[in-house]
């Protein structure tokens, strides 16, 4: 756990979430501000800053996490489809330094980011 990450303190309990989802080593909650009808953050809850620090070690935590989206997918009724997105670094508007895919969904989402 990083001392300072607000995701870390969210995995321990320390700050309160909307859990949609938790297991060993996964846990998902719904965004604060969410830009679809469904906006789930799915994260590791081992602290890994971002996708430039994933390697051999680690990338068993993101299976992990691709294992359980179609899950969360399916129990928030997104059976038509769903986005998923992560951010890297600063130029990728990455606003949390702890590992994150967004999961979106609940409606027709945009081709394009512009």
């Amino acid at each position: 756990m990083a001392n300072d990450c607000i995701f870390c303190k969210i995995v321990s309990g320390e700050i309160p979430s909307s859990k949609v989802f938790e297991n060993e080593s996964v846990y998902a909650f719904r965004d604060i501000n969410p830009m679809a009808p469904v906006h789930v953050l799915v994260i590791p809850k081992t602290h890994i800053a971002s996708a430039d620090e994933i390697d051999a070690e680690n990338a068993t935590l993101v299976a992990k996490i691709f294992e359980a989206i179609p899950k969360i997918a399916a129990a928030e009724g997104l059976t038509n489809g769903y986005r998923v997105i992560t951010n890297c670094g600063e130029d990728g508007c990455q606003s949390v330094k702890h590992l994150h895919f967004h999961l979106l969904g609940g409606k027709k989402l945009p081709e394009t980011l512009a």
